[in-house]
């Protein structure tokens, strides 16, 4: 929840989110980085998620649920490096 919640632009956002997004994951994507770690962590053949199902899937979960502005087409940078900067600052 708090990974998601960090791609919202809001006052205490980090720098990345406040300069490159426009809009941010809503809530539906902590229920799909939920079912997508259990789900993960199931194929491998544990009973219960760890943070590293969670970082695996984090990616395709939340890039294409956050808005990128055109700062961030300017620079070049994809939803996908925002995604990645904001898991490096988890």
């Amino acid at each position: 929840v708090k990974l998601v919640r960090s791609t919202r632009p809001q006052n205490d956002s980090s720098k990345i989110v406040k300069d490159f997004l426009n809009y941010g994951a809503g809530p539906r994507a902590s229920q799909y980085l939920i079912l997508g770690a259990k789900t993960r962590a199931a194929l491998q053949g544990r009973f219960s998620p760890e943070i590293e199902d969670v970082r695996a899937i984090a990616a395709s979960v939340l890039r294409h649920r956050i808005v990128a502005n055109f700062n961030a087409e300017a620079d070049n940078i994809s939803p996908s490096d925002i995604v990645a900067k904001l898991m490096k600052e988890m």
